[in-house]
């Protein structure tokens, strides 16, 4: 069966559509990830088969590969927002979960690289939960 998914970026400037299954989906701690996302993980998903259709703004998507190392991050450039990524050789899709507006039926397979976890990203339960901002 073929799964879609639609997401966009922050202004909407840039659109995709994800067909196919997500293999897995990761939290990833590493400094990189954190530095990227601005906080505790990122969340993506990752598909080695789907493909990756851009419907609109192609032209705003900026790719960062970090010099020496496999780290990539795909953004728009007029809100920053994370973007899906295709590996040139197009057989790894990461795609940041936080993108999507079709809602992900998938809970995260495991938090990974938290040896380099935040130290502030710990024992969370008991900080207080608002549904809003705090009043």
């Amino acid at each position: 069966m073929d799964q879609r998914a639609n997401g966009q970026c922050l202004c909407g400037a840039v659109k995709f559509r994800i067909s196919g299954a997500f293999d897995s989906f990761f939290l990833c701690h590493c400094s990189r990830c954190r530095k990227d996302s601005g906080s505790a993980h990122s969340a993506n998903l990752f598909a080695n088969t789907a493909t990756l259709d851009w419907l609109t703004g192609e032209d705003q998507i900026r790719i960062f590969h970090l010099p020496g190392t496999r780290h990539v991050k795909s953004f728009c450039a007029t809100c920053g927002s994370a973007l899906p990524y295709a590996s040139p050789s197009g057989n790894m899709l990461v795609v940041p979960a936080g993108s999507l507006d079709t809602p992900v039926s998938l809970r995260p397979d495991a938090h990974i690289c938290v040896s380099s976890r935040a130290g502030w990203d710990c024992d969370l339960a008991d900080v207080a939960e608002f549904s809003g901002l705090p009043g």
